[in-house]
């Protein structure tokens, strides 16, 4: 299964109100696991930088100016995308603005059942707890000490590993997947696997009192009773 891990940065918080994405940042899973491939690019958005926007991401203006304007990268964007699920942190913020942009230069939109929100996964699991990146990296224990300033690249790296804790761990289904040669992709079952016996037997569980009163029950029951048979 291939996902794309992604998350984007903005001049503010709503598309209608003339706010555009300014950054994407993008990881490639496969199989829950980084394959290394990455997505990233800075956007032109034609427009100022509001001072609140820019404290939280750092990019200026003047920095974005040199950049391609989204219609001149939506295409690749999709491409490296391609029919994946996306996995995102607040999804309704992204997926916004990303469908906001698609649509302007005429380009397929995301459907929601393709989406993965990290923050409805996180608040599911962990009720009542904060479920911000930085409080999920705190709970795992996942390394964010470079997240000085969002960044759409590094929070995807983070989220990543974030997301692969909220489901179990990398490669949760491991355990269970069958063991193939890698020339036919057939699982082989290993036809010569018997249990083996413990080195010691578990001790009781019966108590007892437990196994007098069973007795005692039995042999109320008479010499039919079917505990009586013998194999």
């Amino acid at each position: 299964m291939r996902e794309i891990v992604l998350d984007t940065e903005t001049t503010g918080l709503e598309p209608a109100e003339g706010h555009r994405i300014v950054e994407i940042g993008a990881v490639e899973l496969y199989n829950h696991m980084p394959t290394g491939r990455v997505y990233h690019q800075y956007i032109n958005p034609q427009r100022d930088m509001p001072p609140e926007a820019f404290a939280v991401h750092g990019l200026s203006e003047e920095f974005l100016r040199g950049h391609p304007v989204f219609a001149a990268i939506g295409q690749a964007f999709l491409d490296f995308v391609g029919d994946a699920r996306l996995v995102i942190h607040n999804a309704a913020f992204d997926i916004k603005f990303l469908n906001f942009e698609l649509g302007r230069i005429g380009l397929a939109q995301f459907e929601w059942d393709r989406v993965t929100d990290t923050l409805a996964l996180a608040r599911r699991r962990f009720p009542g707890a904060p479920a911000s990146l930085d409080a999920l990296c705190r709970r795992f224990g996942v390394d964010n000490s470079a997240r000085e300033k969002h960044g759409a690249l590094l929070d995807s790296e983070i989220l990543a590993d974030v997301y692969l804790e909220l489901i179990g761990g990398r490669q949760p289904d491991l355990v269970l997947a069958p063991t193939a040669p890698r020339s036919t992709g057939a699982a082989v079952p290993d036809a010569d696997w018997r249990p083996r016996p413990r080195p010691a037997p578990l001790p009781p569980r019966l108590t007892e009192a437990e196994a007098e009163a069973h007795a005692a029950f039995v042999a109320a029951m008479g010499e039919a009773a079917i505990w009586n048979r013998k194999a």
